[in-house]
Parts: structure tokens; C-alpha cells; sequence
């Protein structure tokens, strides 16, 4: 991969610019993958995202929705565009060819096994390494 995104927590405005940024690399050429870890592969697997602090009142949520989708990231719930739908978005990524990963190290510590959504991958700890080491850029933390 050209370059790789860490996720790691569990707040929806985190995934939302993990995405993000992973679909305009996708657009650019560039082979691009997020690896979910700690909070954000525990969310993933049944338990709950929250929003950053600053995000979590209805407007800037609604905000967020709205105009994420407006510029072809597509979070908003298809039902009614002021609320997310992380599942869609991820759907979006796998489909523009963004390579969605589980760590293998927290798959393990969080025995996620089973109850990932289909689209995230798993691999080898040997492997999600030597990804790691032979990709041009790692983007931790966005």
C-alpha cells in the first residue's frame, strides 16, 4: 500500500476523516488501506461510536451528515440525511477499492473474531508489519 491510516478511536467524526481522506488518496491513485485498532475495532465489533466533544451536539452532527455527503463521503443515513450511517460509508471506502483492516494484535485482545462487518479484513501480525514497512506513508492518529 501507498498509504496507510490508523483509526483508533471510537468517535464518528474520526472514521468519518479516516474515510475521507482515504477516498481522495483512492481518487489521486494511490493504494490506500485503514487498519481499525483499539476503540475504533471495539465499535466496529457491537459496541458504540461516540462524537469528539466539540461534535457532539445535534447541529454540528447534523452539519457533519449533511456535508460530508455533499462532497461524496458518503455518511448520511439513507433514510434521513441528518444522521450517519457509518456502515454505508465504510461500504463507499471498500467499494472505491480502500483496503479496510482489522489489527491483528486488538482482534486478538478484544476477541472481535465473528463479529466484524464482513468488509473489514483480517490479516497476519507478519503481514499488517511488513504492510506497515513497505508502505510510503502511515498516518497515525488523523
Amino acid at each position: 500500500m501507498d498509504i496507510i491510516l490508523i483509526c483508533r478511536q471510537a468517535e464518528e467524526d474520526s472514521v468519518i476523516g479516516n474515510v475521507a481522506l482515504a477516498l481522495e488518496a483512492r481518487r489521486a491513485g494511490a493504494d490506500v488501506g485503514i487498519i481499525f485498532t483499539e476503540e475504533a475495532l471495539a465499535a466496529l465489533a457491537g459496541e458504540s461510536f461516540n462524537w469528539s466533544p466539540l461534535f457532539r451536539n445535534r447541529d454540528a452532527r447534523i452539519k457533519i451528515s449533511r456535508n460530508s455527503t455533499a462532497m461524496g463521503v458518503e455518511v448520511s443515513d439513507f433514510k434521513d440525511n441528518r444522521w450517519t450511517d457509518l456502515h454505508r460509508l465504510l461500504a463507499q471506502a471498500s467499494g472505491a477499492g480502500v483496503r479496510l483492516i482489522a489489527c491483528p494484535i486488538w482482534s486478538k485482545i478484544l476477541a472481535v473474531d465473528g463479529r466484524l462487518p464482513a468488509i473489514i479484513t483480517s490479516m497476519e501480525s507478519a503481514a499488517m508489519l511488513t504492510e506497515l514497512k513497505e508502505a510510503k506513508t502511515v498516518i497515525g492518529g488523523f
